[in-house]
This record gives structure tokens, sequence and C-alpha cells, in this order.
């Protein structure tokens, strides 16, 4: 899984997502992160057909939403996503919350005939705590691939990211920029001038430092570009204890459903 995708949550313009999609596979990216709610697993589709890379040379994944997680659904609606995106298989497919239809056992079980059945490559889930990735994975037969979670130097989640590595699980990153509000950071300002980047790059960079995959959203050409240069960005000891060292929990995705609520 490559360290740095693309993200499309909110991304319903679309002109302006297929235009995204293409756009970040011709600059590099090779990874493209969707879901069924997000209403543009078609467009998605659409510019990966119009970027001049092969299928095969990029990681692709979308989520399953609430609603659709009994097992029946997980399956129908599964094929729907395929059908969108134009493709047999996804690379991964998450669990998009542990939340409404979501019933461990049967819902993973369900994920598991997808992956017998060639239909996605991984398994994945996303605003898992760690008592719940513990669950999933002694339920699956399965790997469970990664944990896609909120994640950036407002919201670090340190008990989160070691348990997933307890358990070789990948951590993805969405909302990577705080939605925003990495840009006003004192310290991630001060490192950025230091380095001559943006507070967006410093963030992805101390990401990676971190081992975490991060998947910023990203329309115009200049933002997509500015995440994908944050790959030759190299931060020092100071600068990750720095960041490290923001003592601020800011979560921007928070809705009445999640686990921890």
């Amino acid at each position: 899984m490559p360290t740095l995708g693309l993200g499309t949550w909110e991304n319903t313009d679309p002109e302006a997502c297929r235009d995204a999609v293409a756009t970040a596979l011709e600059m590099g990216y090779r990874h493209v992160d969707t879901a069924q709610i997000y209403g543009n697993e078609a467009e998605v589709g659409d510019g990966i057909e119009r970027a001049a890379v092969d299928r095969e040379d990029v990681f692709l994944a979308t989520k399953v939403w609430i609603d659709n997680l009994a097992p029946e659904d997980v399956r129908r609606t599964t094929e729907e996503s395929l059908d969108r995106l134009g493709v047999d298989a996804v690379d991964l497919m998450y669990v998009h919350w542990p939340a409404r239809e979501y019933d461990p056992e049967a819902t993973l079980n369900a994920f598991n005939e997808l992956y017998d059945d060639g239909l996605i490559e991984r398994i994945g889930v996303s605003n898992f705590e760690p008592e719940q990735v513990a669950e999933a994975i002694e339920i699956s037969d399965a790997p469970i691939f990664a944990n896609q979670v909120e994640l950036h130097p407002l919201l670090q989640q340190p008990e989160l990211r070691e348990a997933c590595a307890e358990h070789d699980v990948e951590v993805v990153a969405y909302s990577p920029l705080a939605r925003g509000q990495v840009f006003d950071v004192p310290e991630l300002s001060e490192i950025a001038e230091k380095h001559d980047a943006s507070e967006a790059q410093v963030s992805l960079a101390w990401l990676r430092e971190k081992g975490v995959t991060a998947i910023p959203k990203a329309t115009s050409e200049a933002h997509i570009r500015d995440n994908w240069e944050s790959l030759a960005l190299e931060l020092d000891d100071e600068d990750v204890a720095t960041i490290d060292a923001i003592d601020r929990e800011d979560r921007r995705v928070d809705p009445g459903f999640a686990p921890w609520n």
C-alpha cells in the first residue's frame, strides 16, 4: 500500500472528482481512497480510466457503509461498488464504521467470503477502537490489513497506533490535515518555515515518520502537488519531537454513532 494516497471524501462535483483522480495518478500517486457513502465511486473509476496508468498499478480502496453491513447487503453493495468503479476487484475494502448494521461475526464472515471469492484483495476496518480491532482479528480468518482513522498532529492517537502495530495492522490516516486546522498551528508553521515547506507537507511527513499512510483529500492540482511533494520532506528528530509534544486533541469527525461516544 503506497504511503500517500488521494482521499475523495466530500469530492462530490463529478468532473472535479474525475480530474483530481486522473491528475493525482499522472503526478505519481498510486493509492486512491473512496467509499460507498461518498457518492463518487463512478467518478473515481472514470478518473482511473482517464489516467495514463495501468489499473494493476493503482491501489484502490473503498468502504461498505453502515447501513449495508448485514451479510446479504455486504455482497450486494460490494458488487455494486465494483460495477461503479469499473473493476473486477478492489485492493482494500473497509468496514466503514462499527455501527448500525455491524455485527462482528456476521459482517466479517461476509467480508471473508468476498475475500475468498476474489472480489476484494484485503480486508480493512475503519474508525475501530483497539478492542474492536482485536475482536475483528480474532473473528476473521483472513487478515485484517488496515484500520483507517482520523489521525493528524492535533489527534495523534498513540494508544491506537501502538495497538495496531502489535497486531501488524496498518494505520491509514483520514483528515490528515485536520480539515485545514494544521495551517493554524504555530509549531507546524515554524517547522514549515525552517524547511521552506507548507504546514500540510510537515503534517504528512510527520505521519510518514510514524509509519502511517495518509490519504489527504485534494481537488486542485496545486494542493494535489503540494501534498505529493511532502514525500521529499525529511523531518529531523527535533521536528518530530516538537510535533509529538503538541498537547491538543481536536477531533474533526465525531458522529453520534462513533464507538468512542
